[in-house]
């Protein structure tokens, strides 16, 4: 039986966040709004300070705004508490670093099952959707191998695989191919395009104009305001 999945993956309404450093309040976000909708391929920008990192937290929930909400689906994540927010972490967002974050001393196949362990023990003990995973990414020929036997091309196709293994509502990526070499990159952001035609929801922080330019649809960010939100490819009309 398929889920019913909300229409919005994420929405922020009126969405600010302060910090207090050294006795002054500085308002990393100042009251943005926007919806990323299921099979978004979103790319957020910004220069240093410009709240994108804030932002990445917020939808990553890792912090909680000061004011305004921020909807994952139907709920509101100022309003839950620490158990309930690393629940959405573990089962709604699937997250891709830029230095790959893969455990050492576990096998590529371990490694992609990582995020089952904290949803559901049942679906640890079944290995059938990280191998299905693997072979997406192309690895599946090198499930027993550790991420030092692997380049950085291959443990980043591994963190793709493990960001997927939940089917969350959206994946998110932080400068994924920051770490990769203009060929290696190009490949990853290939699989990305590939995963987003084929219907899964991408939110990608970057600096990085050609990595922004594969995305749908811009965000940029500049003191904490969203100063440009456009869709770079517009479909065909029947």
């Amino acid at each position: 039986m398929s889920v019913v999945r909300p229409q919005f993956a994420a929405r922020a309404i009126d969405l600010r966040k302060d910090y207090v450093l050294k006795g002054e309040t500085v308002h990393a976000l100042q009251g943005i709004s926007f919806e990323i909708a299921q099979g978004d391929y979103l790319a957020i920008m910004g220069p240093s300070g410009s709240g994108k990192s804030t932002l990445l937290n917020l939808l990553g929930c890792l912090d909680r705004p000061t004011d305004g909400q921020l909807l994952l689906g139907d709920d509101d994540i100022g309003t839950l508490n620490d158990d309930q927010l690393s629940h959405i972490r573990a089962t709604r967002i699937g997250f891709v670093f830029q230095s790959y974050n893969l455990i050492p001393q576990l096998t590529l196949v371990e490694n992609i099952e990582v995020p089952q362990y904290y949803r559901d023990e049942r679906a640890w003990r079944d290995r059938g959707r990280a191998l299905e995973l693997a072979e997406m990414v192309g690895l599946g020929d090198r499930l027993l191998h550790l991420p030092s036997q692997l380049s950085g091309g291959q443990q980043q196709r591994v963190a793709i695989a493990r960001s997927l293994i939940n089917d969350p509502y959206f994946m998110l990526a932080d400068e994924p191919t920051g770490n990769l070499d203009t060929k290696t990159a190009s490949e990853i952001l290939d699989l990305l395009d590939h995963l987003n035609e084929g219907g899964k929801t991408i939110v990608i922080v970057t600096h990085e104009e050609d990595v922004a330019a594969r995305a749908g649809r811009i965000i940029r960010l500049r003191d904490g305001f969203v100063t440009e939100d456009r869709k770079l490819k517009i479909e065909n009309e029947s």
